[in-house]
């Protein structure tokens, strides 16, 4: 009992020792490799095609909970969006993406603690009493039982684990932003094929309202042709311009009925069993509350994962120089070793074994270099594409905020087109029932009128688009505040990495 206690003492006092020398050298290593800074990017100071009157335009309540559909009144509209984030798959799969990025990061931070194995074993032994130096007098079958405890720690002196660890928890929070973008992408889809849905029937209510009128238009002139005022070529023009508006007219619900399957694979739902009802497009365009330009690069998912991605490739340069350092590892190995299960646990049937070792490559023709110079190309090729993502971001921006402008300026402009138009259509019908006019001057009338007002509900339907994807543009309501931290630091980081 004596003995034990003694030998236990003693396995103590080893790991004790073992653990300060461990904590002693994690804290005197150094992390080597760059600190991680973002780099600057363009950012202009404000938006060159931004509306006069948006300027006072403040972040909403819907816009700040990340509902940015809700901006548009919309009960329909709201009903499908809430569906995307349950039973859209793409987004499921990003999802999955990013759990599997996580779990990388659990992965990786298992280098901070020693790797401990444990098993048992037992062997029969009969060795040979004609082997070298055999003894003809001693028993040549034995029994070993051993339970074994090993334990190995790699002593993270340069910092290899700690970029290693910094490296996969950034690659995590880019595929958080990832699974941000492409969910912002998904609702802006469905909220653009919504509206074209919509679109399309305030467009086939035109063309059916207008199939009325050529109808009464045709019954109008072979009343003219039976009483010998018409002739029978005004007829057929009439009748012409009637079944051309209603082929225009079922072309619209072949349009229409493609954005409709579009919306029930975004829902998750299979195309033979959705259906949106009939519902001509009245809404206008919200004032949408932009915010600055320098704002933006918190508000991208697209830009976050950039930046992110730039912060694992400058983490993977420091693993890269880490490599010219000696690796340090601390084994041990400790349990019982018997010849019978009586004496297998006994004091004297304990052992243990200590051990450090530092090794470094003395050769390898040049493939550490090579590794650090394709890490450093790496980040390189991240910084290039985070620059080229900021530009595309505010082109965006630009391009939608235009749209927006002119597409307001055309819509008036075009309203008033129409007017003319009509008024330009009564007066024909009025000169031909006068028998002033032929009836090809009221078809180019009712032609003219008729693309006016088509092209006035395209417009609209075109404002209503520019406005989705202007929310898209500037981030939908999310920041980068929303990224998660997926696992908190361990305390041998150093602040600022």
């Amino acid at each position: 009992m004596r003995q034990r206690r003694r030998a236990g003492t003693c396995r103590a006092r080893w790991w004790s020792a073992a653990v300060l020398g461990v904590g002693g050298l994690a804290l005197a290593g150094c992390a080597v490799g760059p600190r991680y800074s973002r780099v600057p990017a363009p950012t202009p100071a404000e938006y060159k095609e931004m509306p006069p009157h948006w300027k006072t335009a403040q972040p909403s309540d819907q816009i700040s909970k990340g509902k940015w559909w809700e901006l548009y009144q919309d009960a329909s509209l709201n009903t499908l969006e809430d569906r995307i984030s349950v039973s859209n798959q793409t987004l499921k799969s990003t999802q999955a993406q990013f759990e599997q990025a996580r779990a990388l990061v659990r992965q990786t931070r298992s280098s901070y603690y020693p790797t401990i194995t444990a098993g048992v074993s037992a062997t029969r032994n009969h060795e040979s009493v004609h082997r070298p130096f055999g003894n003809l007098s001693s028993s040549n079958t034995y029994t070993d039982l051993v339970l074994p405890v090993d334990a190995s720690y790699e002593v993270d002196v340069w910092g290899r684990v700690r970029r290693t660890v910094e490296a996969a928890r950034a690659n995590a929070q880019a595929s958080a932003a990832d699974v941000e973008s492409v969910s912002l992408s998904l609702h802006a889809e469905l909220a653009f094929d919504y509206f074209q849905v919509h679109t399309l029937d305030a467009e086939a209510q035109l063309l059916d309202s207008t199939v009325v009128a050529y109808a009464k238009a045709l019954e109008l002139t072979q009343n003219r042709y039976a009483g010998g005022i018409a002739s029978q070529v005004d007829v057929a023009q009439a009748q012409t311009q009637l079944e051309t508006t209603r082929a225009q007219a079922i072309d619209v619900r072949v349009q229409r009925a493609q954005f409709e399957h579009a919306i029930a694979v975004l829902v998750g739902q299979p195309a033979s069993t959705f259906s949106l009802p009939t519902e001509p497009l009245a809404n206008i365009p919200p004032v949408i509350p932009v915010g600055l330009p320098s704002d933006l690069l918190e508000r991208r998912p697209d830009i976050a994962s950039s930046e992110r991605q730039m912060a694992q490739a400058n983490a993977l340069i420091g693993v890269a120089k880490a490599a010219y350092y000696p690796t340090i590892t601390l084994s041990a190995s400790g349990g019982f070793e018997g010849s019978t299960i009586s004496n297998w646990f006994s004091g004297p049937s304990g052992f243990i074994l200590g051990s450090a070792s530092a090794v470094v490559t003395a050769f390898d023709a040049g493939r550490r270099r090579a590794v650090n110079d394709q890490a450093k190309s790496f980040y390189d090729q991240t910084v290039a594409n985070y620059r080229q993502s900021v530009l595309a971001a505010f082109q965006d921006v630009e391009d939608d905020l235009a749209a927006l402008r002119i597409l307001e300026e055309e819509a008036q402009t075009q309203q008033a087109a129409v007017a003319s138009a009509e008024h330009s259509l009564t007066l024909s019908n009025n000169r031909y029932k006068g028998g002033v006019a032929t009836y090809l001057e009221v078809i180019l009338a009712q032609s003219t009128a008729l693309n006016d007002e088509r092209t006035a509900v395209e417009i609209a339907g075109r404002r209503m688009g520019a406005s989705v994807l202007l929310i898209k543009a500037i981030g939908g309501g999310w920041t980068t505040a929303k990224l998660p931290i997926v696992e908190n630091q361990s305390p041998q980081q150093p602040a600022g990495q």
